[in-house]
C-alpha cells in the first residue's frame, strides 16, 4: 500500500488560519499517515481545556540528536504564525518522504536536505490555543490567553465583548467635543488623529464591549490588558520583572499554564540548538541582545547572527535587527520576561523572532532608522496609505463601516471601525503562501547549521599477541560547535563530548579510561565577517574540530563506543579486536 502525499492531508493552513478542532485534525492526519516520522503529543491544557499540541518530526524520535524548536501564536491575534509553523512541519515531513525536489522552490539543497535528515524538529504550532480561539471566534481582542485573575477588580474597566450581536467585537466610536480622533474627508468611515484645523464631528473610540464597575458617568481609558492579564512574552524566567515594572508580566514567572509547558519541555531537551519565535507583523526578523547594544554581545555570536540575517534578508526579505538597538518600545527600556531571551541567555540556542508579513512594505514605506518606530511613527497620510491599500488589495477586509447601535451604558454609539484580524495583524489570505514558503525556507537553512558529531576514523594496531591499540578520531562535521554558542559555554547543561568504551570478550589494559572527556569540537562555520579568511591573510583554524583518543586492549572482541553529550546526542560504533 502505498503511502499517502503531504500534500493531501493539508487542511488549508497556508492559506487560512485554522480553527483549534481543525489545528487538531491537521496535525492527526498527520502523525496517523506517518508514524515513523511525526509523533503528537500535548506538553499541556488550558483551562478551556484545549492541548497545546507538539509534533515531533524525524525518524527514531527518541533518539537524543541536535533539534530545531520552532513555536507561533503566543499572541492570539497573530496567527499567521500558526500557519508558517505547519507548513515549516509539512516541508521536513516532505523532506524525510522525498516529496520535494531538493534545491526547487526555497527547498534545501542537497547537501543541506542530508544535514537535515538528521535533525530532530520540535513544532509547536499554537502557544496560545485559547486566546486564539478567541480571536478567530468573534475577533475580540486578545494579547495572549483570555484570562484575568488578578485579585484588585473593584477599579472601572473595558470587558471586550460583541455587544450589537453581529459575532465580531470589535470598536465604537462615540461622538465627543472632546474628541482626538476626526473622519477623514477623503475616505468615509476611516479614523484619524485629529489637527487643529479640523471641524467637527470628533470622537472617543473604545473598544465593543461594556465597562465593569462604571458609575454612570465617568469612562475609563482603555487598554490592551484591561481585561485579560497576562502577555505570554513577558512570563518567561529570563530577567522578569513584577506588573508594576513590566506590563503583561503576570503575577510570577511561568505562572501561566502555556509558558510553564514550554519551560519544562524544554529544559528536559537540552539538545536544542536553534529556536524561532513566530510573531506578527513588520516584516523583520529580531535578534540578541535585547537589553544591550552590539558592543556589548559575544563576537563570535554576533558574527553567526550576521550570517543568519544575510539569509534572512535573501530568501525572505526581512531585515534583521537587534531587540536594544532597532526594536525597543522606549530608549533603554529593555523587555522583561521575554521568551527569546530565555532560549539565548538560559537554553544557550540561536534564538530569534519573526515579526511575519511585511505589511509596510507592501504599503510602499520608507525602512527607518529603528524599525520599532514603524508602527509608531505613522502620519495620517500614512494611515490613509493603509486604508487605500485594503480597499484596492485586501477587499476592505480591515476598515469596517460603522452601524448605530444603542449602548446599555453610553447609549448612542456606532459600532464597527477597524478588524485588523485579516491585513493588519496578519498577511491577506492570498499573501499567505508566500509567507509561509518564504519563512520555512529560511528556518530550514539555519536547522541546517546544527553540530554533526561522527567518528571519522578507525585504527587498530597490534602491540602484542595480546595487546591491540584501538585509536578513534572523533569530529565535527556541522556548520555550529558542540557548545552552539560561544556566549553558552558556562551553562551547566552544555557539557563537552565524552566517550564510554565497553568491551565484549576482551578488556581494556587500563579500565580507568573507560570513561573520557574529549571536550567540545568546533564546527566548521564562521559567522559573517567575524574577521578571519580574508583573501588578504587566507587561514583557518587547526584542527579544532576533532579529538583523537585511543585505548589499549588486551583479547580479542568487539569495543563498543558511546560518544557525545546532553546538549548534541550520541553516537555509536563497535570496533571488532581480531
Amino acid at each position: 500500500m502505498s503511502r499517502p502525499s503531504v500534500d493531501s492531508l493539508s487542511l488549508g493552513f497556508r492559506d487560512r488560519f485554522l480553527t483549534y478542532d481543525e489545528l487538531t485534525r491537521q496535525v492527526r492526519a498527520w502523525a496517523d499517515a506517518f508514524p515513523q516520522l511525526c509523533r503528537v503529543s500535548s506538553i499541556g491544557r488550558t483551562p478551556e481545556g484545549r492541548e497545546m499540541w507538539l509534533l515531533t518530526l524525524g525518524p527514531d524520535p527518541d533518539r537524543a540528536r541536535p533539534s530545531a524548536w520552532v513555536d507561533g501564536n503566543m499572541h492570539a491575534s497573530e496567527l499567521a504564525g500558526s500557519s508558517v509553523a505547519l507548513s515549516i512541519a509539512e516541508d521536513v515531513l516532505r523532506l524525510h518522504l522525498g516529496q520535494v525536489s531538493a534545491g526547487a522552490d526555497g527547498a534545501p539543497s542537497t547537501v543541506a536536505a542530508e544535514r537535515l535528515r538528521d535533525v530532530r524538529f520540535y513544532v509547536l504550532p499554537r502557544m496560545s490555543p485559547d486566546g486564539a480561539e478567541a480571536v478567530l471566534v468573534n475577533g475580540r481582542y486578545v494579547r495572549s490567553i483570555p484570562r484575568d485573575e488578578r485579585p484588585a477588580r473593584a477599579h472601572p474597566y473595558w470587558r471586550c465583548d460583541d455587544v450589537d450581536g453581529d459575532g465580531l467585537a470589535l470598536t465604537m466610536r462615540v461622538r465627543d467635543p472632546g474628541g482626538e480622533m476626526v473622519e477623514a474627508k477623503d475616505f468615509p468611515g476611516l479614523l484619524l488623529p485629529r489637527t487643529i484645523d479640523d471641524p467637527p464631528p470628533y470622537y472617543k473610540v473604545y473598544p465593543e464591549g461594556t465597562i465593569e464597575n462604571f458609575d454612570g458617568s465617568n469612562v475609563p481609558t482603555p487598554h490592551f490588558l484591561s481585561d485579560n492579564q497576562t502577555d505570554l512574552n513577558r512570563n518567561f524566567p529570563f530577567s522578569w520583572a513584577p506588573d508594576s515594572k513590566q506590563v503583561g508580566a503576570g503575577a510570577f514567572p511561568l505562572s501561566e499554564v502555556e509558558s510553564r509547558a514550554v519551560v519544562e519541555f524544554t529544559i528536559a531537551h537540552p539538545e536544542i540548538f536553534l529556536w524561532l519565535n513566530l510573531h506578527t507583523f513588520g516584516g523583520v526578523f529580531i535578534r540578541p541582545l535585547g537589553d544591550k547594544p552590539d558592543s556589548k554581545m559575544n563576537p563570535e555570536d554576533l558574527a553567526l547572527y550576521r550570517q543568519l540575517g544575510a539569509w534572512a534578508e535573501e530568501l525572505t526579505g526581512y531585515p534583521m535587527v537587534s531587540g536594544c538597538e532597532e526594536f525597543l518600545y522606549e530608549p533603554d527600556t529593555p523587555l522583561y520576561g521575554d521568551l527569546t531571551d530565555y532560549a539565548y541567555h538560559q537554553r544557550g540556542a540561536v534564538a530569534y523572532v519573526v515579526e511575519l508579513w511585511d505589511l509596510f512594505k507592501q504599503v510602499g514605506f520608507e525602512r527607518k532608522k529603528r524599525f520599532v518606530d514603524h508602527y509608531s511613527h505613522l502620519t495620517r497620510d500614512d494611515m490613509l496609505k493603509i486604508a487605500v491599500w485594503d480597499r484596492d488589495k485586501n477587499g476592505s477586509r480591515v476598515v469596517r463601516p460603522w452601524r448605530r447601535f444603542s449602548h446599555p451604558q453610553l447609549g448612542d454609539v456606532e459600532v464597527g471601525g477597524i478588524d485588523p484580524r485579516f491585513g493588519l495583524w496578519n498577511p491577506p489570505f492570498d499573501e499567505l503562501p508566500k509567507v509561509c514558503a518564504t519563512n520555512s525556507a529560511h528556518y530550514l537553512r539555519a536547522a541546517a547549521l546544527a553540530p554533526a558529531v561522527s567518528v571519522d576514523a578507525i585504527e587498530t594496531t597490534s602491540l602484542s599477541s595480546e595487546l591491540t591499540r584501538v585509536t578513534v578520531t572523533v569530529a565535527n562535521h556541522g556548520y555550529l560547535p558542540t557548545y552552539i554558542l560561544s556566549s553558552a559555554r558556562a551553562l551547566t547543561h552544555n557539557e563537552p563530548l565524552w566517550v564510554d568504551a565497553t568491551c565484549k570478550g576482551c578488556e581494556l589494559a587500563d579500565p580507568d579510561l573507560a570513561h573520557r572527556e574529549i571536550g567540545h569540537l568546533d564546527g566548521w562555520g564562521r559567522g559573517l565577517f567575524d574577521g578571519s579568511g580574508a583573501l588578504y591573510y587566507t587561514r583557518t583554524r587547526g584542527n579544532t574540530g576533532s579529538h583523537t583518543v585511543s585505548w589499549v586492549v588486551r583479547g580479542r572482541g568487539v569495543v563498543s563506543l558511546r560518544i557525545g553529550s546532553c546538549r548534541v546526542g550520541w553516537t555509536t560504533r563497535d570496533i571488532e579486536v581480531s
